[in-house]
């Protein structure tokens, strides 16, 4: 995964609570192979109308938006079921992280797994970043290293599980971090296999019990 360390890009306002997974990508969508690109899905049912025009004024419709890698959320984004592929529409779009007050549980772990940064600021901090915003994308700088988003006069501090931030300021996915501890494994291993001798099998030396 491309590490995030600052991302000083345009923001949009989305100013709305609980977009849960099935308004993130609709299943009906999810039968499409990802190869193609699941940005074009995001929030497919409030950016289209039922001809499949541009809704005018929706956030995602604006020219600014397709420069824009930070989206601003009300509380309980991403809630509802287990898909990956709502993370995988905000990605595909150009999203690297979404600033809301809370996340859906699994939406978050899928988010970092995904390299999107779920940025949890308190519901007075969010409103005071929407109103900054206004109506459409505006300029946001978010320090991953600080853990802090300024917007003009506004310097917040958000909260990110620091296990969580390890992995985005590296890029790395759950192997990579498993492999931070190698040296403690091997010697784990090690003190294992002296201790408990008798679980060692020499190779070539497996016997094989038949029955009947």
């Amino acid at each position: 995964m491309t590490p995030i360390k600052i991302l000083d890009t345009l923001a949009c306002p989305l100013a709305l609570a609980s977009v849960d997974t099935d308004q993130l990508i609709p299943a009906r969508f999810m039968k499409e192979p990802r190869s193609i690109g699941y940005g074009q899905f995001l929030l497919h049912d409030l950016r289209y109308d039922e001809r499949g025009s541009p809704r005018p004024g929706f956030i995602l419709n604006h020219p600014k938006a397709e420069q824009a890698q930070i989206l601003v959320a009300r509380r309980n984004f991403g809630g509802g079921s287990s898909r990956e592929a709502a993370v995988y529409a905000l990605v595909d779009h150009g999203f690297r992280c979404v600033i809301a007050p809370s996340f859906g549980d699994i939406f978050s772990s899928n988010a970092v797994n995904n390299g999107l940064l779920p940025a949890t600021l308190p519901e007075t901090y969010i409103e005071r970043l929407l109103a900054h915003l206004g109506s459409e994308p505006g300029p946001v700088r978010v320090d991953l290293d600080e853990c802090r988003v300024r917007a003009g006069t506004l310097d917040l501090k958000f909260e990110i599980a620091p296990s969580w931030r390890t992995k985005l300021l590296n890029g790395w996915d759950d192997i990579d971090m498993t492999r931070q501890h190698q040296a403690k494994i091997a010697r784990f291993a090690a003190d294992y296999a002296r201790r408990h001798p008798w679980l060692e099998t020499p190779p070539g030396d497996a016997t094989i019990i038949s029955r009947g």
